[in-house]
Parts: structure tokens; C-alpha cells; sequence
């Protein structure tokens, strides 16, 4: 696969599919995703802020939420992040997947290696600094996905 391929994972639509880098780009951009995870009553839905390194999705949850303890008891999840008004403005990427907790929990700001890019993504993507602020309630969860889907109706 070349960097103008799309990925893999994609089955239909290869046509209005993203390549690896329009995906890394439209990524870095947006800002909200929605992560569905499956709670003990069904399926649950919210927004979420994250980041994406270009391997892997990172999402800063708070640790006191039904999302944070639906994800400690089925690690599995999807993620969509879409954009677009009228129907040939639509684009979007879901991004499948278990995530693992990467660090403590709540997030204090102990040294941990993996967090220094995501940290430094989030503090400049949503804050607009280079430190991050820890604030003792949140924590990191990474989502390496399985398959990922994108579609970009402008293609059409």
C-alpha cells in the first residue's frame, strides 16, 4: 500500500476513501470525536476532544464517567469523526478497536514515555501551549485500531 492508497481496512467506497495522509491530515484537524462504547444497558455515545499521532487515537476521558467505566469492563469501542453540511461536503473517519489505559489513573503527571507526544498534541491542539495542564480527573486511553473506515463525499 502506498501513502495514496487508502488503508486497507477499507472494503467499499474505495473510491471516496481518504488516503493515509489526507486521513493524518484531516485527523489532526478535527477537533470532536464520538466514542460508542457499551455500557451494562446498551450502547452509550459521547463527545470527546482527542489526538491522533498518525498510528494511534488518544482520548483524554474523565476517569468518574459511565464512558470511563464502560471502557474498564469492554475495552472495545468506535470512534467517528465527521464533518460536513450538505451531502457532497460529507467526510468522516470510524476507527475500531480495544483501548488500553496508558498511564495513572487519574492523570497526575508521573513521567510515562508513551504520553509526551499525545500530551504535547493535546496542550497545543486545545490550549494552544506547550505544557500540558494535568488537572487529577482525567486519564489517557489509547485506541491502536483494528480497521479503520473513511469517506470523503468531495471526491465524488
Amino acid at each position: 500500500m502506498t501513502s495514496e492508497q487508502p488503508l486497507e481496512s477499507q472494503k467499499r467506497g474505495r473510491r471516496i476513501a481518504m488516503s493515509k495522509p489526507e486521513l493524518d491530515v484531516y485527523l489532526a484537524a478535527e477537533r470532536t470525536c464520538r466514542v460508542a462504547t457499551v455500557s451494562k444497558s446498551g450502547p452509550h455515545v459521547t463527545p470527546l476532544w482527542f489526538v491522533w499521532d498518525g498510528e494511534c487515537l488518544w482520548l483524554y476521558s474523565l476517569t468518574r464517567s459511565l464512558r470511563w467505566a464502560d471502557m474498564q469492563r469492554d475495552p472495545r469501542i468506535a470512534v467517528v469523526v465527521d464533518d460536513g453540511h450538505d451531502y457532497t461536503e460529507l467526510r468522516g473517519a470510524e476507527l475500531t478497536g480495544s483501548v488500553s489505559q496508558i498511564g495513572e489513573a487519574p492523570r497526575t503527571g508521573e513521567s510515562v514515555d508513551e504520553l509526551v507526544e499525545p500530551e504535547k498534541l493535546f496542550a497545543r491542539k486545545y490550549f494552544g501551549i506547550d505544557e500540558f495542564p494535568h488537572d487529577g480527573r482525567h486519564a489517557w486511553l489509547r485506541l491502536r485500531p483494528d480497521a479503520i473506515r473513511s469517506w470523503d463525499f468531495r471526491k465524488m
